[in-house]
């Protein structure tokens, strides 16, 4: 997650997630779901910033059922989330 401070009043979202970290569209898409609604809970505490989250690692294949593997991209999300909260004072 890269984060600098813009000049707006509230925080905005970029989202970088390659088909070699991510193979299949469906899974890209998931990724993307789950950073985007993440963000959609925290907008109200999240600083002026403009946040980038880039897949640096590369995520399996999931299956629909693997409920799993969404909680634990939930929970990093969430972590990287806070993390700019209390980096960034408002």
């Amino acid at each position: 997650m890269h984060y600098r401070r813009n000049g707006l009043q509230g925080p905005r979202l970029g989202l970088v997630i390659p088909k070699k970290q991510a193979c299949t569209a469906v899974l890209r898409n998931a990724i993307k779901r789950q950073v985007r609604e993440m963000f959609r809970q925290r907008r109200a505490i999240l600083p002026a910033v403009d946040l980038v989250l880039r897949l640096a690692k590369p995520v399996g294949r999931q299956t629909s059922a693997d409920s799993y593997e969404r909680a634990g991209w939930r929970n990093e999300i969430g972590g990287l989330l806070d993390k700019v909260c209390s980096k960034v004072a408002p």
